[in-house]
């Protein structure tokens, strides 16, 4: 199993969780951003979107990081990130895809860029961007965390899951642009009890080998 990864990447992050936490072995492809390696045609034959992450296994790659967590419960399914109940299955995707479909597209390296070079922003004015759209993206999380009220020490009560794969590098991008994240206790308590597990905290994005590019 080999998984095409970049550090800062909060998509490669969030498989490299599940990677750790379910115990699985494999090989790690660095994939440079910044140097365009992602638009190369030697990883576009990898993966036609020209994206991370992209994980290979059994003459297989999948793509997206949500479609490659789900694929890793079914073939490994323990420890589970998904509960068996369809409810509460149908609650721990409704929080990952608040942070992947809804957060994370807005403030990402190819949205930043474009709306840098399309509307002549400064820094200040992307830095306010990411941080109007993380705010916005936080606060639906945070309600709806605690009108759902089935979160406990992690998003899905006790037991970690695919959402909290997905909260911990949300916060972490956050945090790397000084967005306030003080309104949000129950997304920052949540957060730091993930942190407390080596799977969360030994693949964290500055503990990585290509963190130097």
């Amino acid at each position: 199993m080999k998984l095409y990864t970049f550090f800062r990447s909060s998509a490669s992050y969030r498989v490299r969780i599940a990677l750790a936490y379910k115990g699985i072995a494999h090989e790690a492809a660095y994939v440079s951003l910044p140097k365009a390696e992602h638009q190369a045609d030697a990883f576009r034959a990898v993966n036609a979107q020209g994206l991370v992450p992209a994980l290979a296994d059994g003459g297989h790659t999948l793509i997206q990081s949500l479609a490659i967590i789900e694929y890793l419960d079914e073939r490994h399914p323990l420890p589970p990130l998904l509960p068996e109940d369809p409810v509460e299955r149908a609650y721990v995707r409704a929080v990952a895809q608040i942070v992947a479909c809804e957060i994370h597209p807005l403030n990402n390296l190819r949205t930043l860029k474009y709306v840098k070079r399309s509307y002549e922003l400064d820094d200040d004015g992307v830095n306010a961007w990411y941080r109007h759209w993380i705010a916005a993206g936080f606060a639906m999380l945070e309600d709806y965390l605690v009108r759902a009220r089935r979160h406990g020490r992690y998003c899905h009560g006790d037991a970690v899951s695919m959402a909290d794969c997905c909260l911990v590098p949300q916060v972490f991008n956050a945090q790397r642009y000084a967005c306030d994240v003080s309104p949000y206790p129950t997304i920052m308590r949540i957060f730091a009890e993930c942190m407390k597990l080596d799977a969360f905290d030994a693949t964290q994005p500055m503990r990585q080998p290509d963190a130097t590019n």
